[in-house]
């Protein structure tokens, strides 16, 4: 826990209020930045549009209060979603000349005030931390007598964590799960036994998970009157980034930092709500206004990342909405040059699809653009296979987002394991870019001979990608050495910061939020992908998949192509309908009426011919199975879930696996069956 201060005063590393200094601050920004910037008193909402210079303005807000005197640097309080946006914020306050700051994720900051003040109030030092959560609920599902794998486990501890997110407790998680339309991954009665049973091992164990530093936190706030004055009058300022993104356990631990204090600014996007379905509850920001009516609301709408092509698509994507409550909408002012118009394509099937986008950033590779800046943004991870077979087929290097970390990379390990002991070896000034060659080249690394493709290749980008950070940590200062590289690589592991690796990137649209390139390709967008088939019953789920592909459409920098296929395999007859999203944004198209909740009774009219025949092949199948089992029919099959193997027909169990509400478990219990009813 940082220093006390009962009574407030400059810290010693603060600047002395400077007139020169704050408007030096706030050279450089337009017009609504610069009122973002300056509103330095009570609750502050700033709406930052895709694009808009977010991170720019708060950056210059914390700034310009600490030249004015209005903030003590050790006082203000930043929190953020992500490692590496905590480590932003730093570096960018150290640019503007303030120190002292303290800008951490939820976690960070509330493990930094539990630790100390755990003696006073769990009685001992902080309890260890869980260190593998799956392991803990596994014992839970065997005492709960529920047989898993590791899909299913995953499934669990996801549940458990939004239950713990949302304040839910093991005895209210059944009516909880069912009222925000959760799919568990067994009868919720039988999640709750689980979380009850993980509950209890951690209580045993005295441990603590990650929800629970949190937690733990609050309490210590709301409980203990001596440890919130100490809290209190340490932190005096708080800023939250990403606040569309918060969840109820972090909007208590919020409440409980700011003890009725109004001094906190939000920075959100209410467009860009996508994490519902992990706790998030945007209605922290939409009610924002409500909750403060003297707070003081700043939209910043001047896109400076896209082209008004791109922005005009996004604004008549996210305009066919229907309105929501609360705050003022934002709608997006391109302040780039001109560039080409997007594309809109249609292809026969999702190899073909597949093959052309793979041609498309071939072409564009070889025109001059880094294959680091291009894109190819996807639904679900399933869709990823065929556009990772279709690059290697064009000879086009490629990045899978979400996969494994780079810093945890078996390669990477080794790599910085030698160069740290090449580092304690001394070093020659000026030779930084060839030793970290030479080291590398003793691992096996052949520099300009990548491989053709697969796990090789990835490898070969991997220690590429340290080459390129050495080159360009050169570039910026001629005299940097091989330790200070290897503190440099060290600093970057713990924010989560990886090197550009050269490679299209492979993402989920949500793995995307946040990032940026040249040039973008949304692809597979059809109705039952996107909006996925599962959110059809509820409105409020189809409107986050309209927000999900505003933030795909989002990415683009210049160029932005999105696609979809009739079919998904090659020679299947029932053409599947594009993504109603696309309706009025697609040349020659209208907009499509406000979307109506599909109910399991209608999916026979959606459903025609082929598809409507193989759908009721399925239904009678899990009739039958359901009967067999004495169970209900959605526990084997939702009917979504039955409309979307209807309309994919599935020829393989990876194929199946890929499909929404096909987890490991159903894949074991029913996969073969489904295939055969499939194949007829």
């Amino acid at each position: 826990m940082p220093r006390t201060a009962d009574a407030p005063g400059r810290g010693a590393g603060a600047p002395a209020p400077s007139t020169a200094g704050a408007e030096a601050v706030l050279a450089g920004l337009d017009e609504e930045q610069r009122t973002a910037a300056q509103a330095v008193t009570g609750p502050v909402c700033i709406l930052a549009g895709a694009g808009t210079g977010k991170t720019r303005t708060i950056t210059h807000r914390i700034a310009y209060g600490v030249h004015t005197g209005a903030f003590v640097p050790e006082q203000v309080l930043a929190v953020t979603f992500t490692a590496r946006a905590a480590g932003e914020l730093r570096t960018r306050l150290a640019a503007l000349g303030v120190g002292g700051v303290q800008a951490r994720t939820f976690h960070a900051a509330a493990m930094r005030q539990l630790r100390y003040f755990a003696p006073r109030v769990l009685g001992g030092p902080l309890p260890p931390l869980v260190e593998n959560k799956l392991r803990v609920v596994a014992s839970a599902a065997t005492r709960a007598r529920l047989t898993t794998d590791r899909t299913s486990l995953r499934d669990l501890a996801s549940e458990i964590e939004w239950a713990k997110t949302t304040l839910a407790t093991p005895e209210d998680y059944p009516k909880r799960a069912a009222a925000a339309g959760r799919e568990p991954p067994f009868d919720a009665a039988a999640v709750a036994r689980v979380y009850a049973s993980y509950e209890s091992a951690k209580q045993r164990d005295g441990s603590l998970d990650f929800e629970d530093l949190l937690l733990v936190t609050a309490f210590a706030l709301e409980e203990h009157p001596d440890v919130a004055r100490q809290v209190r009058a340490q932190y005096r300022t708080f800023v939250v980034d990403e606040y569309q993104d918060v969840n109820p356990l972090q909007q208590r631990l919020l409440d409980a930092w700011l003890g009725g204090r109004a001094d906190v600014c939000v920075v959100g996007d209410p467009n860009q709500t996508i994490y519902s379905f992990t706790g998030a509850d945007p209605d922290h920001l939409l009610g924002f206004a409500d909750r403060y009516p003297d707070a003081e609301v700043v939209k910043l709408e001047r896109d400076y990342r896209s082209t008004p092509q791109v922005v005009a698509l996004a604004n008549k994507l996210i305009g066919q909405a229907p309105p929501r409550r609360g705050l003022p909408g934002l709608r997006l002012l391109g302040q780039r040059a001109e560039g080409p118009a997007p594309r809109f394509l249609e292809h026969a099937d999702e190899p073909t699809e597949a093959a052309a986008v793979a041609q498309a950033c071939r072409a564009l590779v070889e025109a001059g653009t880094p294959a680091s800046e291009i894109a190819v943004l996807f639904r679900i991870n399933a869709q990823s296979q065929v556009y990772e077979s279709a690059l290697t087929d064009a000879g086009v290097p490629y990045v899978l987002k979400g996969g494994e970390r780079f810093f945890e990379r078996p390669e990477v390990r080794e790599a910085v394991v030698l160069l740290r002991g090449a580092a304690a070896g001394g070093s020659e000034p000026g030779a930084l870019v060839p030793t970290v060659r030479d080291v590398l080249a003793s691992t096996g690394w052949v520099e300009h001979r990548p491989p053709a493709g697969g796990a090789a290749r990835d490898r070969w980008q991997s220690l590429a990608a340290l080459v390129d950070l050495a080159v360009d940590l050169v570039a910026e200062d001629p005299t940097v050495d091989l330790p200070r590289f290897v503190a440099h690589l060290a600093e970057r592991a713990d924010a989560q910061h990886a090197p550009t690796v050269q490679g299209v990137t492979l993402a989920s649209m949500h793995a995307a939020k946040g990032l940026e390139w040249d040039a973008v390709f949304v692809v597979g967008l059809v109705d039952g992908v996107l909006p996925i088939a599962q959110s059809l019953s509820r409105p409020e789920a189809v409107e986050e998949e309209r927000r999900l592909l505003y933030v795909a459409v989002t990415r683009a920098r210049e160029q932005l192509t999105l696609s979809w296929s009739l079919v998904r395999n090659p020679g299947a007859r029932r053409p599947r309908p594009r993504s109603r999203f696309l309706e009025g944004l697609v040349p020659g198209s209208t907009p499509s009426a406000a979307p109506v909740p599909r109910k399991a009774k209608k999916v026979k009219v959606v459903l025609e011919g082929e598809a409507g025949e193989l759908f009721e092949r399925l239904r009678a199948w899990r009739s039958s199975t359901a009967q067999a089992a004495s169970v209900p029919a959605y526990v084997v099959f939702t009917d979504a879930t039955l409309q979307a193997i209807a309309e994919a027909r599935p020829a393989s169990l990876h194929e199946l696996s890929g499909l929404p509400g096909v987890g490991a478990r159903k894949l074991e219990l029913y996969g073969d069956e489904v295939l055969a009813t499939v194949s007829g």
